[in-house]
């Protein structure tokens, strides 16, 4: 019998038959396998001598992994999480949030996700591997070793756009030191965004050479205000109270005047001299100033980092490496090996690259290591016999490499890889590692699945 409308709502949230609703079951079993986990982020959590009795209590650490977990698998923000978690009844079970329990806020969400380090996460990351071998889903024996790069979340950086972002971040600062010391200054970001933006629209280097020098000139000005500002901040003795926020501020005003400083050196040296910076030295970004440069096949640049990354025949992430810089690819694949080895306690049997990875040293020095098989696709000047024991097995390793490629789709697709959202390298990295977490855990209760 069709009603026109539900009269008395269920007392008790029937769980829901959707698959996805089955996968988080899965994946909750999973980590209530692995204790340890919880117990590492607790640990991170309570970090800086914070004491577990006092205060009010806050989340738990199963709950701040769950969720932190959840975010990245759905690539919500902080104010998206918030709301799924006071209003999914099948996230609230995922995250262990009770029926009549409050869900947690954005800023609540946000303090506890972002304190735990990479290398917690790191470490949370070998213990479900190991339990995946344990589980018989994964043994190490066959891997294969890529790179690939994650972009950092900043704008396209050009000369001018970077002078812009100095004047309006550094005014921007300067009048909040207003509210602790007496200041007068000429507020420029008027004049330097529209220089900024005639810069881009003119079409001639004959053009904007002048337009430059007046950009130049208001940057120079509010930079030595700012530097003059934040002494002042050092000098002066604040209230007890705001003693600390005098201090942040002093230290933001101090540092983004240094990266001013570069960014004026650079637009110099490559605007008025010709002369190109070198890639190490340059700023792209000041607000994400450790942001490298990356430039794939010389067709392509991107502002970020490079990871390599090892997956195996369960397509589980075995390893992620986040090196500083911009590392050819053959330096790399002697260590990411070892590291397998390290986590095993034994060497792969067989182990794939790609092309960038060749070298015959590296060949010499895998086969020292114990690898049987050792596959470099596009290997050039290397026989196939010397990398494995007969051509079949070269053509299987070949097109098990190239699984490797849709590993690295679902996670730029599907947990945020394309583009880290966080601010700084330690949260840069903690992101990197969480994502891999996210779909660990996920394949992993998938297998179970199946």
């Amino acid at each position: 019998m069709r009603k026109i409308i539900e009269p008395q709502q269920p007392l008790v949230a029937i769980p829901a038959a959707h698959e996805h609703a089955r996968e988080l079951r899965a994946m909750g079993a999973v980590l209530d396998g692995l204790p340890e986990a919880a117990s590492r982020v607790h640990k991170a959590l309570l970090a800086g001598g914070v004491d577990a009795a006092r205060g009010r209590e806050g989340m738990s650490a199963q709950q701040v992994l769950r969720a932190l977990l959840a975010k990245q698998m759905n690539r919500w923000s902080y104010e998206e999480l918030a709301f799924h978690l006071g209003d999914s009844v099948v996230y609230r079970a995922f995250c262990g949030i009770g029926i009549a329990d409050e869900g947690p806020s954005r800023s609540t969400l946000q303090r506890n996700l972002k304190a735990i380090p990479a290398e917690v996460m790191e470490a949370i990351h070998r213990e479900i591997v190991l339990h995946a071998q344990a589980l018989g889903i994964e043994n190490g024996e066959r891997v294969r070793t890529d790179s690939t790069v994650i972009e950092a979340a900043i704008h396209d950086p050009t000369d001018s756009s970077l002078l812009w972002d100095c004047v309006r971040v550094l005014v921007r600062l300067v009048r909040q030191a207003e509210a602790h010391v007496a200041v007068h200054f000429t507020d420029h970001r008027r004049v330097a965004k529209r220089r900024a933006l005639q810069i881009r629209n003119v079409g001639t280097m004959e053009q904007r050479t002048p337009l430059y020098q007046d950009l130049l000139k208001v940057t120079d000005e509010t930079t030595r205000t700012a530097e003059h500002v934040a002494a002042r901040l050092v000098a002066e003795r604040p209230r007890k109270r705001a003693a600390r926020k005098v201090r942040a501020l002093a230290g933001e005003l101090e540092r983004y005047a240094e990266l001013a400083r570069r960014v004026m050196k650079q637009t110099r040296q490559r605007v008025f001299l010709g002369q190109s910076v070198p890639s190490t030295e340059k700023v792209v970004s000041i607000f994400e100033p450790h942001t490298d440069i990356i430039v794939k096949d010389r067709r392509e640049t991107l502002y970020g980092h490079k990871v390599f990354l090892t997956t195996g025949a369960s397509g589980l992430v075995l390893d992620l490496l986040l090196p500083a810089g911009n590392p050819s690819d053959a330096t790399l694949a002697v260590s990411s090996v070892q590291r397998q080895k390290d986590l095993f306690g034994r060497p792969p049997k067989q182990t794939c690259f790609d092309g960038g990875f060749t070298s015959h040293a590296n060949l010499v020095a895998l086969k020292e290591l114990g690898v049987t098989d050792v596959v470099f696709c596009k290997a050039k000047g290397i026989p196939i016999a010397e990398m494995a024991r007969s051509s079949w097995i070269y053509r299987k390793l070949r097109h098990f490499r190239a699984g490797i490629e849709a590993g690295i789709s679902f996670l730029k697709r599907s947990f945020g890889w394309d583009r880290c959202t966080w601010r700084g390298w330690p949260s840069f990295t903690t992101y990197a590692w969480a994502s891999v977490l996210a779909a660990n855990v996920l394949m992993l209760a998938r297998h179970l699945l199946a």
